[in-house]
């Protein structure tokens, strides 16, 4: 990680490090695509699509189909999703402790609608650690892999990129953050981690990677950002 300063401001990304929502999702959507005539695997869309907002995606797909989605699509994925979460959304091993320890200042930058977000940390008990400082993509022209979001989560939060560090499973969170001027530590923990996701977010500038959440405070401290 560039520097060992303190930092003023931590910000998370919610699926895949705050929750454990990939796995789930990409099913979800694989299921969605595969019955509209896009074949696609769970695995498939986690390799495709992870770190992307709805709207990216779906943009992509519809490039690819070489057609429009039907105009429903998004608010029927909606409903699937919220009715798996439901069944199954669990929080990331160790982030609860992790999250009850951590002195510094926290919000969440994530390319999910605020609604989305606000729904996945309330299912698994996580949202009265950020609430109110909760930031989505709806919120900025670009998602990720651009840095507006990040830059929007800093001026909102009154902190200097420079002393945000950021959590991030994904390489276009991963380039958002290092865009955007801030340090960031690579999450590959969740349930859609593969070998060689942790090559993938150092290779995307990611300035240290780990596996358990619960390594998250001894890691700052290592990186000099204890005190």
């Amino acid at each position: 990680m560039d520097g060992r300063c303190t930092p003023e401001l931590l910000i998370f990304d919610c699926d895949g490090v705050l929750v454990d929502s990939e796995p789930i999702a990409s099913r979800v959507l694989a299921e969605a695509l595969t019955e509209i005539g896009f074949p696609m695997t769970a695995q498939q869309a986690i390799d495709r699509y992870t770190g992307l907002s709805l709207s990216t995606v779906l943009a992509l797909v519809a490039a690819e189909l070489g057609r429009d989605l039907p105009a429903d699509f998004a608010v029927r994925l909606g409903e699937r999703d919220r009715a798996a979460f439901l069944a199954e959304l669990r929080p990331v091993a160790g982030v609860v402790d992790v999250l009850r320890s951590l002195p510094w200042p926290r919000c969440v930058a994530s390319s999910g609608s605020l609604d989305k977000i606000r729904c996945n940390l309330g299912l698994t008990g996580l949202l009265a650690f950020f609430e109110p400082y909760l930031f989505s993509s709806g919120m900025v022209p670009r998602g990720k892999p651009a840095p507006d979001l990040f830059l929007l989560a800093a001026d909102r939060m009154g902190a200097p990129p420079a002393r945000c560090l950021v959590i991030e499973d994904s390489e276009a969170g991963v380039q958002a953050a290092r865009a955007a001027g801030m340090r960031v530590l690579g999450f590959c923990g969740g349930g859609h981690t593969r070998p060689g996701t942790a090559d993938k977010l150092l290779a995307a500038g990611a300035g240290a990677v780990f596996s358990h959440m619960l390594a998250l405070p001894d890691l700052l401290a290592e990186q000099g950002a204890s005190g």
